[in-house]
């Protein structure tokens, strides 16, 4: 089985789509998928045009091929839904369900990064624009229907409602969101469950203003109340608004760069340090994004953000040059060891624990020497320790939240003698 797509991409200063080129994925008769991708002579000729992956997708007339992620390249994967945004479509899409490339047709056209995908070979009209007045008490009763897989409405209201819900479908991570649009900015609205252990919206809030005490660039955020919950607006960094559109920066996680899958069957590719060295490959300031990385991983580990998977870091291209995009996804989670804690990535010698020792194991591998390194955790540590109540108070988190999650930083084992602590999972 055959089926193929058009790539379209928003070129670097621009606001309008282009094509690209074309997708196409065969499925042979093992069920074995093969995605290929051509750039089309058109955009080849062009001046401006800038490859969609610098590393796999070079600006070449070659049919490129590739078997991973089901037959879809990664560069394209990272434009398509998440856990979230997959479900979405699938209530959005009926019975039968939508394959691989239905996911990459059906997402919308403010999907993470700079591509959309189509069946013409010219790029469609833009589907909608965005509604400053719908109101978030209806995205969020939608997203509420979705996670208790209720019927949805079928009242106009709700169909807008569901039309903005599937507009958040790309953006990384599983929780309910939808992208909407305030002060001339696109933003992501993540909504609380109804059954959520704390408040996670100012949980998540407090956890980005903590990175940033601790040198960290994050993705900026804002805290609003939906009756009587709390929703976080976390601002896309992957746009950038001029009078005639949003301008945007094409987006490779670090799935992509990695080149791995997003099982855990494929864990064993998942690493910083691997990171920090394709990192260095393609960033046009690695002296600075390296080092970046290295926090960001020291930072997980101190607040016992476990979670920290690779569709949770990502390189950002406004213009030609790559870098490191802010940290977005920070939040802590419940491990129930106290003596050891392990990341999603391995981050040392010592595989994925989340452990000072294990983490300075590999730290000139991200352009530090071994006491800016040291100084760095050493800094973190106490600004994570001494700090996170503070912040979690001015962000409005509860006493009762504050208690439930107190054992997520700088947790006894972070700084355990080696050799004492259990073995990982």
């Amino acid at each position: 089985m055959t089926s193929e797509c058009f790539v379209y991409i928003v070129l670097p200063g621009e606001t309008e789509f282009v094509t690209a080129g074309r997708f196409q994925r065969n499925i042979d008769r093992h069920g074995i998928a093969t995605g290929r991708f051509v750039y089309g002579k058109s955009y080849l000729s062009r001046e401006n045009a800038v490859p969609i992956d610098p590393i796999e997708l070079k600006l070449t007339n070659r049919t490129y091929e590739t078997r991973l992620l089901k037959g879809i390249f990664g560069a394209l994967r990272d434009a398509s839904p998440d856990h979230w945004g997959r479900r979405i479509i699938e209530r959005y899409f009926g019975s039968p369900g939508p394959d691989e490339l239905d996911y990459l047709l059906y997402s919308p056209d403010d999907r993470a990064g700079a591509l959309s995908f189509g069946l013409n070979q010219e790029p469609p009209a833009p589907k909608r624009k965005f509604n400053r007045a719908m109101e978030l008490e209806k995205l969020q009763a939608f997203a509420d229907a979705i996670i208790k897989e209720k019927e949805l409405p079928q009242d106009p209201d709700a169909q807008q409602a569901q039309e903005l819900m599937v507009g958040g479908t790309s953006m990384g991570g599983a929780r309910p969101k939808a992208v909407v649009e305030d002060d001339n900015a696109l933003w992501i609205a993540k909504f609380n469950h109804p059954d959520d252990k704390w408040n996670y919206a100012r949980v998540e809030r407090t956890m980005l203003e903590l990175a940033r005490a601790c040198g960290i660039q994050t993705a900026e955020s804002k805290l609003t109340t939906i009756g009587d919950r709390d929703a976080l607006l976390v601002k896309r960094f992957d746009r950038e608004y001029t009078k005639t559109g949003y301008r945007r920066a094409r987006m490779l996680s670090a799935l992509t760069l990695l080149r791995t899958e997003d099982t855990h069957q494929d864990r064993s590719k998942w690493s910083y340090v691997l990171l920090a060295e394709e990192l260095r490959r393609i960033s046009a300031q690695p002296k600075s994004d390296a080092p970046e990385l290295f926090r960001r991983m020291c930072f997980n580990a101190l607040i016992s953000n476990t979670d920290d998977h690779p569709r949770n870091h990502a390189m950002i291209a406004m213009d030609n040059e790559w870098k490191l995009s802010p940290a977005y996804d920070l939040v802590p989670n419940m491990p129930i060891s106290l003596e050891r804690r392990d990341l999603a990535l391995e981050c040392g010698d010592m595989g994925r624990y989340a452990h000072a020792k294990n983490l300075l194991s590999q730290s000139t591998r991200f352009l530090l020497k071994p006491k800016e390194a040291i100084d760095s955790i050493d800094e973190m540590e106490q600004t994570v320790s001494g700090l996170w109540y503070e912040i979690a108070c001015r962000e409005g988190v509860s006493e009762k939240d504050c208690e439930t999650i107190r054992p997520a930083f700088a947790y006894e084992g972070f700084r355990l003698p080696i050799g004492t602590a259990p073995a990982a999972n």
